[in-house]
């Protein structure tokens, strides 16, 4: 088989695996369309955010329910950004190693690329567990009705994005000088991105501790990012000191790597 049939392949695998994805999530029963929100939790959402409220006697009034599913929540947040962390590592580690693994296995090219597909591929199934078919809502319920969900789903469109942006490019599809900034150009719009992100599920006595540490987390991911961003665009230009370049950004990747799997809310 030639090295154009084994593309054709994966491309033809990879769209027709992001298909079957959204056709799940898009083809949810009735009962999703518009799901009622218990009251409890609706109330708890508009009062979270009038100035001046006790979020400790919010925090009381939660059942031992509640209280089991807002910790299910944090941890699923936690692993989550933890395993995005060590595809991110992962990239990272191919893009050093990638001079000797390629004299054993010529596709080793296209590894780290591989790990920001898979990142994304894997945020937009599992970022968000009230969706279905995990959850009681429906996709398109989700998305328009909650910000978090939304941000959520445009970071995985971002991950799929870079990582096929840059199998392009090591393909030789994409051969134009202007490509070298395709991939900085949609870094820095998620780092800034990141900058705005609503992050919900903040419950207890300390919320606004966990929410302000929760943000000083995000801003660092963001600043790490656009260097990541910055740095691989100087890398790929030509310009004085490239090769410093294309050493200093896999090891920011690697860095920002190391900052998600110490992620903790």
């Amino acid at each position: 088989m030639s090295d154009v049939q084994r593309e054709k392949m994966f491309w033809t695998a990879g769209i027709f695996l992001v298909v079957v994805i959204l056709g799940v999530f898009l083809l949810a029963p009735e009962w999703t369309q518009h799901p009622k929100l218990p009251p409890k939790v609706e109330m708890n959402h508009h009062m979270a955010d009038m100035p001046g409220m006790d979020h400790t006697m919010m925090a009381q009034e939660e059942t031992s329910e509640q209280k089991a599913k807002h910790l299910i929540d944090k941890r699923v947040s936690e692993f989550n950004h933890r395993f995005a962390g060590v595809l991110v590592i992962l990239a990272a580690l191919f893009f050093l190693g990638q001079e000797r693994l390629e004299k054993r296995w010529p596709a080793a090219r296209y590894a780290w690329p591989m790990c920001f597909l898979a990142a994304g591929l894997f945020v937009l199934i599992f970022s968000d567990t009230e969706i279905w078919p995990m959850g009681y809502q429906s996709f398109a319920f989700a998305v328009l009705n909650d910000p978090e969900v939304a941000q959520h789903k445009l970071f995985a469109a971002i991950l799929l994005m870079l990582g096929c942006v840059e199998t392009l490019r090591i393909s030789r599809r994409w051969k134009a000088a202007w490509s070298a900034w395709v991939f900085p150009v949609i870094a820095i719009g998620g780092a800034v991105l990141l900058l705005f992100h609503q992050h919900g599920g903040m419950h207890g006595p300390d919320a606004m501790q966990t929410m302000a540490r929760v943000q000083s987390q995000h801003l660092r991911f963001a600043v790490v990012g656009v260097g990541i961003a910055v740095t691989k665009g100087m890398a790929e230009s030509n310009v004085r000191g490239r090769e410093i370049f294309r050493k200093i950004w896999p090891l920011l990747m690697l860095f920002l790597g190391l900052l998600l799997v110490l992620y903790s809310e």
